[in-house]
């Protein structure tokens, strides 16, 4: 497969899996307002999600190389797990028990770019770099999306949607920074897992902290409702499993170029568009119109300009190498 067309394969799964992200921010806003605790609501997505993905391994290279590779290493499993699923969702969870789920899907998109801006802080190599087409890409998508968030917002913020939004920001950066972080160790240590056998392995090492919280939540508040537990279980599904599988195989796909890679993880700005259309068709929200439309018109182009950005960048590394060849066989 040529560079090009893996660089918009994998930007083309990192938006269908927004699509099953966007459900993160329903179902946890939903069971904020049912009165279920944000330590449940934390907990329960990533307890549901471990049996769901066993039942997949079989099928997706076993268990055996993820349980060598985390005896291996287990810190690195801890620390990047920490990172990328324990930090990201707690901080997610806090954010929808306090504040408006537009204002959780809107303000997480700071991931657009948060991603690019961890580099210089992982990589050792041409990586480090914050590719400059992209990342401009990225502020005009976010640009649109806190257009949107005006449109949405109808008047100031509160403190507790203050809080929510410093929650969110956070997250936003822990989960490209605990997806790349674990990628990276991989590669340092030559261990090949697939998207699938990652997504396992950082949800295994998590379960400690995610015990720990549900032990926690019942001292708090006792057992979970039922209503709580099928949100839990549907999040699992859609965003757990199906979405970050997708994700993590799309980033795994392009790890070795930084554009593509900050396009892939861009992608997750699409959260704000499913999230509207899937409110204006199936709970009669109101579509956006005014500053929020021309916001969701620049978000679209946004998502059309990474496309071009990213297949560009990846003929010019095409045309590079094949010229390097020729230098070489002269």
């Amino acid at each position: 497969m040529s560079l090009a067309r893996r660089a918009l394969l994998a930007v083309g799964l990192s938006l269908a899996s927004t699509l099953f992200f966007t459900a993160t921010y329903v179902f946890n806003r939903a069971a904020a307002v049912d009165g279920g605790h944000w330590a449940w609501t934390a907990a329960l997505r990533y307890l549901c999600t471990l049996p769901l993905l066993l039942v997949l391994m079989p099928w997706q290279g076993g268990t055996a190389p993820v349980l060598r590779a985390m005896r291996a290493a287990p810190g690195a499993w801890l620390a990047w797990s920490g990172v990328g699923f324990v930090a990201f969702y707690i901080l997610l969870s806090v954010a929808a028990a306090s504040g408006p789920a537009w204002l959780v899907a809107g303000s997480f998109q700071t991931t657009v770019v948060a991603g690019m801006l961890c580099a210089p802080l992982l990589y050792r190599d041409a990586r480090a770099r914050i590719p400059r087409a992209a990342f401009a890409v990225g502020v005009v998508v976010l640009a649109g999306v806190l257009l949107m968030q005006v449109g949405h917002a109808r008047g100031a913020l509160d403190a507790h949607a203050w809080f929510a939004l410093a929650c969110v920001v956070a997250s936003a950066f822990a989960y490209p920074l605990g997806n790349r972080g674990l990628l990276l160790h991989l590669e340092r240590r030559g261990t090949d897992l697939n998207a699938t056998q990652r997504v396992f392995g950082m949800t295994l090492a998590s379960q400690p902290a995610w015990l720990a919280l549900a032990a926690w939540a019942w001292t708090q508040a006792g057992a979970p409702p039922m209503g709580q537990v099928g949100f839990a279980f549907g999040v699992a599904l859609s965003a757990g499993v199906v979405a970050t599988i997708l994700f993590f195989q799309a980033t795994g796909m392009v790890r070795d170029n930084p554009t593509a890679l900050g396009a892939a993880e861009a992608m997750q700005a699409a959260e704000v568009l499913f999230s509207v259309a899937l409110g204006a068709l199936f709970l009669g929200e109101a579509w956006p119109h005014g500053i929020a439309l021309a916001g969701a018109m620049l978000v679209v182009a946004g998502i059309g300009l990474f496309a071009w950005v990213v297949a560009h960048d990846a003929r010019r590394g095409t045309r590079e190498a094949e010229a390097l060849r020729g230098d070489r066989g002269g």
